[in-house]
C-alpha cells in the first residue's frame, strides 16, 4: 500500500493522497527542487501530456521539500497543471524511502532521489521508478499506465 499523507499544495490548500481512492492511477512523483533545470524538464514533460494522462483517468502529484511559495512561481511560471505539494520537513520522502544521501563535487547531503511511483484505485503502488532519468520519463510512465493499467 502507498503510505497516506497530506500536504499543502501551491495554493495552501491541504492534499491527501487517499481522496484520490477510485481514481485509476495516481502518478506520484518525487523531485529534488523546483526552477532547476532537471526538475523544470520533468514538470514541463509531465504538463504536455497531462491530458493524456488525464484521458487515462490519471492525477499527477508532484513533491519537493520546497516551500508553497516556491511551488506557487514555479507553477505560474511554466503553466503547470497538477498539483506540486510541498514536504518542507521530508517526511513523506522518508516514507516513500527517497530521501537519501547524495554527493555533488565530492560534498555530502540528504536530498530528495528523483522518484516515480504509480499508485492504482485501492491505494496500491504497482509501479515505481528510482534513481529517475528525467528525458522520456513522463512518456515512459504514460506508457506504462497504457500498456498495463488501462
Amino acid at each position: 500500500m502507498a503510505p497516506d499523507f497530506t500536504l499543502p499544495e501551491t495554493n495552501g490548500k491541504l492534499i491527501t493522497l487517499s481522496d484520490f481512492r477510485g481514481k485509476k492511477h495516481v502518478v506520484l512523483y518525487f523531485y529534488p527542487k523546483d526552477m532547476t533545470p532537471g526538475c523544470t524538464t520533468e514538470a514541463c514533460d509531465f504538463r504536455d501530456h497531462y491530458k493524456d494522462f488525464s484521458d487515462l483517468d490519471a492525477v499527477i502529484i508532484g513533491i519537493s521539500p520546497d516551500p508553497v511559495e516556491r511551488h506557487q512561481k514555479f507553477t505560474e511560471k511554466h503553466g503547470l497543471p497538477f498539483y506540486l505539494l510541498s514536504d518542507e520537513d521530508h517526511k513523506v520522502a522518508e516514507k516513500y524511502g527517497v530521501w537519501k544521501k547524495k554527493k555533488t563535487f565530492g560534498k555530502e547531503y540528504m536530498g530528495i532521489e528523483r522518484s516515480t511511483f504509480i499508485i492504482d484505485k485501492n491505494g496500491e503502488i504497482v509501479k515505481e521508478w528510482r534513481k529517475v532519468r528525467v528525458n522520456g520519463h513522463a512518456e515512459e510512465a504514460l506508457a506504462y499506465i497504457k500498456e498495463n493499467l488501462a
